[in-house]
């Protein structure tokens, strides 16, 4: 399993090994003593399962603030997505700065978002299915949310804005300036 600080380092790309013969493959997506042993030291509490028809489904961008907040280690089994992570860790170095990587069905990467981060994803395949473990369960008091295209963050979404596939929630969400007081950095 390989392990890769992103430009945020908190954020992390995370490779298992992928073993294949004639009859297909074989793969530990999640080990707690292996990752451990590299100082990660989450514990997950439930495995959420998305899928995305079209391309250009974006869901995003969220956070869970406490006592539910919630760190996500996410996976695509089929497909691709375009993963983002944004800091909104107020005082944090990086805080208002993202990281994205692609994950996909391909590449078998996994992305590490702890808490005290917003996260979405654009779906650039068609028929995709993302799986992620969370370490805390959905609270819906404690959600969050900010507008995928806020012009403060610039993100740049694989999708033309007019063609982004968008759940009504989203589509409202508040301005990147709305989370003042959601995360402190420590």
């Amino acid at each position: 399993m390989q392990i890769e600080k992103l430009d945020i380092p908190e954020v992390l790309l995370i490779t298992p090994g992928k073993f294949g013969d004639s009859r297909g493959f074989f793969s530990e997506t999640w080990n707690a003593g292996k990752l451990a042993a590299e100082g990660f030291g989450a514990q997950f509490v439930q495995d959420n399962h998305s899928f995305s028809a079209e391309v250009g489904t974006i869901r995003g961008l969220h956070c869970q603030l406490a006592p539910s907040v919630q760190g996500k280690l996410v996976r695509v089994v089929k497909g691709a997505i375009w993963d983002v992570a944004v800091d909104i860790r107020k005082g944090s170095p990086t805080f208002g700065k993202w990281v994205a990587a692609e994950i996909s069905e391909e590449n078998w990467k996994q992305i590490w978002v702890p808490g005290g981060f917003l996260h979405g994803f654009c779906t650039v395949l068609p028929n995709t299915e993302v799986i992620y473990k969370v370490t805390s369960g959905y609270d819906k008091a404690a959600e969050r949310a900010v507008v995928w295209n806020d012009p403060a963050l610039a993100l740049p979404w694989p999708v033309a804005p007019g063609e982004a596939k968008l759940s009504d929630k989203d589509r409202v969400a508040p301005a990147f300036d709305a989370n003042e007081t959601w995360f402190t950095y420590s």
